[in-house]
């Protein structure tokens, strides 16, 4: 694992206005991501997870302070440039699995890359590779309704890693899956994680999760409140 930090946030803020006054997601949280972590931000609904999140996914900007990520600075990228970060080098799983329900599980994970410039054949084998992965191979002529929650997601992760992105935000990824399920998904982005460097990011409150995390960060009303390194299954 490189030690130069490819996320970098500096006294990053995050407010709201709320009935005339400023309520704050996010206060003065610094914090930097390395090439090939396997990080969680935890803490309680209303800690500000999420929003750090989208700060990191470029799909919101900071109140103030700073969030550098793979050297783009999140607050000067126009709609445009934020748009291309995400397309290019980001992938999100969230725990509502977002699949389109009239689209084949091969042309729901193929949906990632038709923003960009892959032809027809490269696409088909990104996207049998990114179904192999999850070990979803045989199924990518079902329906999203013909699958079951484990599979759903595995799709969702597939869809999230078939462009191989250098960092993953995974937000309460686990929140709608059995125990079994949840275990087998965390081994899937462990492996995933090793085989491809990518970065993964965790907003959870899911104790299944905390097991398999390298890194712990607590959030606690917006700031930071303890980090601490884990020793993680494998």
């Amino acid at each position: 694992m490189s030690n130069t930090p490819i996320i970098e946030l500096k006294n990053l803020s995050k407010s709201y206005p709320v009935a005339g006054k400023s309520f704050y997601a996010l206060k003065d949280v610094s914090i930097s991501f390395k090439k090939a972590e396997f990080t969680g931000v935890v803490g309680p609904s209303g800690s500000g997870k999420t929003t750090l999140l989208n700060i990191i996914g470029s799909l919101d900007s900071p109140s103030s302070g700073t969030a550098l990520v793979l050297n783009n600075n999140i607050s000067e990228l126009t709609h445009s440039q934020a748009a291309k970060l995400r397309n290019h080098h980001i992938g999100f799983i969230f725990q509502v699995f977002n699949l389109l329900p009239v689209y084949t599980v091969y042309e729901n994970v193929e949906f990632a890359l038709l923003l960009q410039n892959f032809s027809a054949e490269k696409r088909k084998k990104m996207v049998l590779e990114a179904l192999e992965w999850v070990g979803l191979q045989d199924h990518k002529d079902k329906k999203p309704d013909k699958l079951s929650g484990g599979e759903s997601q595995r799709v969702a992760i597939a869809r999230a890693m078939v462009k191989s992105p250098k960092i993953l935000l995974a937000d309460e990824p686990t929140a709608n899956l059995d125990a079994e399920n949840a275990h087998s998904i965390l081994k899937t982005m462990k492996t995933l994680n090793k085989e491809l460097d990518t970065t993964f990011i965790f907003s959870t409150h899911d104790e299944k999760v905390m097991k398999y995390l390298s890194r712990t960060i607590v959030l606690k009303d917006g700031k930071i409140d303890k980090e601490r390194a884990n020793k993680s299954r494998t």
